[in-house]
């Protein structure tokens, strides 16, 4: 089990999740466990370096929210059984597939505190290293029955949709802010809807309640990048753990960049910075500076609210319980990191 993921007899603090009820922290705790004994048997190889660099960010640490965003939502039906276990050890299977290969895209040199494997080794190994992760998760997929494969085979085409949608960017004439909450409903709501599916189904809680957890996870997948989008702009370092403008150095173009980039109308100073990577310090400063002054960060969070209160909206339609104010806590964390 991760750092960031502790167990103990109530008002622990699992990933972004505050857990007060001493029950529910105890079943959560010995869920991921079981998990983490689990994705370590399906890392091993028989060829030593499939196992080393299968390891490798799994070892790494990683906050382990998708499994346990499938075992909170096992909550709402019978509980954690073995199917639900198998069904978390996969979806963070996959999500640790997706990281290889966005590190060779992004030709990234570190991933969580650690040289990235695409720089340790090579991107092929890479490559073939995420392949190995997703085959293992399709392993596991494959005893859950053939509705949970179906899921999880269109959860691989979100993942790649997004990903493609983010590397040719909108169409001409196209929405921008559109076009990016599509590409972050894909690339990282997608998994996190599946998760909450899978957990909601295999512990068969009602089907109405499984829709409302595969939307319910749409959404917080969604306002995690968004928060974070914020974050990155607007909080500093000491607060965050992060260095501000880090997006702004790879390139990347936020919500809140783009919506002051739309009031900007191609115009002005913010507009030139952001044609592409920054790579001097006085220019991030100048960018981040703009940035804070200008709309986008006020239209951003009133996003991130929208989103926050179509959150809600699913979790009034979920049984009340120790649970259900797990995550109503978690959509309250998401606004407040920002504020």
């Amino acid at each position: 089990m991760s750092s960031s993921a502790r167990t103990g007899s109530g008002g622990e603090r699992f990933s972004s999740l505050n857990i007060e009820d001493p029950g529910l922290s105890s079943a959560l705790g010995s869920g991921l466990r079981e998990v983490e004994a689990l994705l370590r048997e399906l890392l091993r190889s028989e060829v030593a370096l499939i196992s080393e660099t299968s390891h490798h960010l799994f070892e790494a640490g990683g906050k382990r929210f998708r499994p346990l965003f499938t075992l909170l939502a096992a909550q709402f039906g019978r509980g954690i059984n073995e199917d639900v276990v198998k069904a978390a050890a996969a979806v963070e299977l996959v999500h640790l597939a997706s990281l290889y290969h966005d590190d060779v895209m992004d030709e990234a040199s570190m991933r969580r505190g650690a040289p990235s494997a695409n720089a340790r080794w090579d991107n092929s190994i890479a490559i073939l290293t995420g392949d190995f992760l997703f085959a293992r998760a399709s392993y596991l997929v494959a005893d859950l029955g053939v509705e949970a494969a179906r899921i999880i085979a269109s959860t691989f085409g979100e993942l790649v949709t997004g990903q493609m949608r983010e590397s040719t960017g909108p169409a001409a004439g196209a929405d921008r802010v559109s076009h990016y909450l599509t590409v972050i409903a894909e690339k990282t709501g997608s998994l996190i809807a599946t998760s909450g599916q899978y957990g909601g189904m295999l512990s068969g809680a009602a089907e109405a309640e499984v829709r409302a957890l595969r939307r319910l996870g749409e959404l917080v997948g969604s306002m995690f990048q968004i928060s974070d989008d914020v974050i990155d702009i607007d909080s500093p370092a000491t607060e965050s753990g992060k260095t501000p403008g880090t997006d702004l150095r790879e390139g990347v173009l936020t919500l809140p960049m783009l919506y002051a980039l739309g009031d900007e109308n191609g115009q002005g100073r913010l507009t030139e910075l952001l044609r592409g990577p920054l790579t001097d310090d006085r220019q991030v400063a100048e960018a981040l500076e703009l940035l804070r002054a200008s709309d986008g960060l006020r239209k951003a969070r009133e996003t991130l609210a929208d989103y926050a209160r179509q959150a809600r909206a699913q979790l009034d339609t979920l049984p009340n319980g120790a649970a259900n104010d797990a995550l109503g806590d978690l959509i309250d964390y998401m606004q407040a990191r920002t504020t």
